[in-house]
Formats: structure tokens, C-alpha cells, sequence
């Protein structure tokens, strides 16, 4: 299903955060959402799940308007979000950390085979399965928070700054994560503040700053275009 914004226009404590803001994403695509900390991206992910309203423009996904739709529909539609953080319940183990979204959202597929579906897009995660939530690295957090997502069978998934604070040791498998995910047949929207770490196989981006987009485009096109770089050496 498509996900399509549209002139969308947030305002938040009178301050007028996105300003005709358009994007779309296609099924099967990574598309990137570039810009540094402040510049409207978790506004925008919060704007499609429904938590900001839209003061003007549109969202639509799957040729249906989100508009008024509770988070808890927006989800049930199929879109899985991942905000930036990477929250995870410690007191609850790995398993069932995954497992929560087969609790709360029942779909065609059972429960079993849609967490199956999350552990195989990062594998290791198996040998934790039984291991508590506190006693996780970053890294592993990240997994665990991405893997929830996936298991309430988005076709969509947003993924608010993926690979922010992490080591470099771990940034391969996230983005091996990712290339699974799309090989599931789910689309990714992807946040991120430093431009070097989007993965090399995402299919466009746009850039935006100050609540608007200023580029839209292939990573080699945003490469060869000196106005857009210039933007983008600044989110370092």
C-alpha cells in the first residue's frame, strides 16, 4: 500500500513545524527522510500515526484518508512505527518484548509465523530470547524495538533514526535488518540526521529542513547536487 503526504502543513504551541510538506512511499521501497535533529522529521512520523494533528494538506495510505484516525487504527491499517529511543520493557524478556503486538493486534497470520517473521530479520536475537530487557546493549535494544514493530505485520514500517547512537560495529546488521525487511515485501520510511549512514540500496530521499522538503531524489542525485550537499555536510 502507499503512503502519500500531500501539502501537509503541522503546527505545534502556534509554531508552524511542517510547511507543505509532500512525500510518498511506494510498496517495497526504503525511501529516507534526511535532516538534523529539530528539522521535522518526528514531527512528520507523529503526523502520519495521528498524534499531531494536520492542520492542512493530507495523508492518505492505501488510498485512504488518515484523517481523524486514532493511532490504534492507523496501526491496525498496517503501519508499524518505531520512534526514535528504542524503548524496551525491562522487566519483560526478549520474547516477550517482540511477542506484544501479537497480543494486542490479531491479523490473518498467527501469531507464531508473525513472530517468526521478526526473529528472522535479525537472528541473534534468538539467543536471547529468555534474556531480560535491562540487560541489553544498545545495539540489541535497537533489534528488539525493530522487531516488535515487524511483528505486528506493518506493510509499512517508520523508523525513527535506526542507526543513531550506535557503534559501527552494529550499523551493518541494522542495515542488513533493513534489507530483510524489504525482502519480506514491507516498505520502510526512514528518519536519519547523518546522511553517511543511510543504507546504499534505499531507493530515494528527501531532505528537509526547517519543516520543508528542499530535495527529493536518488543518493547519487543528492550527491552530484552541490546546493543539497551543502545542506546535508551541516547534519554531521
Amino acid at each position: 500500500m502507499t503512503l502519500q503526504l500531500e501539502n501537509v502543513n503541522v503546527y505545534r504551541q502556534g509554531n508552524h513545524v511542517l510547511h507543505d510538506l509532500s512525500l510518498r512511499v511506494e510498496p517495497g521501497e526504503l525511501v529516507c527522510l534526511v535532516g538534523r535533529n529539530g528539522a521535522g522529521k518526528t514531527t512528520t512520523f507523529r503526523a502520519i500515526m495521528g498524534y499531531h494533528k494536520v492542520a492542512s494538506g493530507e495523508i492518505r495510505f492505501g488510498g485512504d484518508s488518515l484523517e481523524g484516525w486514532p493511532t490504534h487504527r492507523i496501526a491496525a491499517k498496517g503501519v508499524g512505527y518505531t520512534p526514535e529511543g528504542s524503548d524496551v520493557f525491562g522487566d519483560l524478556t526478549v520474547e516477550d518484548n517482540i511477542a506484544l503486538p501479537t497480543w494486542t493486534r490479531k491479523t490473518a497470520r498467527p501469531a507464531s509465523e508473525r513472530l517468526e517473521a521478526a526473529y528472522s530479520i535479525f537472528p541473534k536475537l534468538r539467543t536471547y530470547a529468555h534474556r531480560g530487557g535491562q540487560q541489553l546493549s544498545g545495539g540489541e535494544r535497537k533489534m528488539v524495538s525493530i522487531s516488535r514493530a515487524l511483528a505486528l505485520d506493518p506493510d509499512l514500517l517508520l523508523l525513527d533514526e535506526a542507526f543513531e547512537g550506535l557503534s559501527p560495529a552494529i550499523l551493518p546488521t541494522i542495515s542488513a535488518g533493513l534489507r530483510s525487511i524489504l525482502d519480506q515485501g514491507r516498505a520502510v520510511l526512514l528518519a536519519e540526521s547523518n546522511f553517511y549512514h543511510l543504507p546504499r540500496f534505499a531507493d530515494r530521499l528527501y531532505v528537509i529542513e526547517r519543516g520543508e522538503i528542499v530535495f527529493e531524489g536518488t543518493r547519487a542525485q543528492a550527491e552530484a547536487d552541490a546546493a543539497t550537499m551543502k545542506i546535508i555536510k551541516g547534519l554531521e
